[in-house]
């Protein structure tokens, strides 16, 4: 796959998402909200892969 700048920052938000996850639940103890946050957060780099791998352009948009 060719280098792409949004699913490359996609990517390092991700990363950042898991550390702010790992931080609430190690330090401030809150749990639902922070598996809120990682499963919202890390979705966005998902989303991207989906939509880079579109049948059509359509298709891309509604992944997007």
């Amino acid at each position: 796959m060719k280098e792409n700048l949004v699913y490359d920052k996609a990517f390092k938000f991700a990363i950042r998402i898991v550390n702010l996850y790992k931080h609430l639940c190690q330090d401030k103890k809150e749990f639902v909200l922070s598996k809120q946050v990682l499963r919202s957060g890390t979705s966005v780099g998902a989303n991207i892969k989906e939509g880079l791998y579109a049948q059509s352009k359509k298709d891309f948009l509604s992944k997007i």
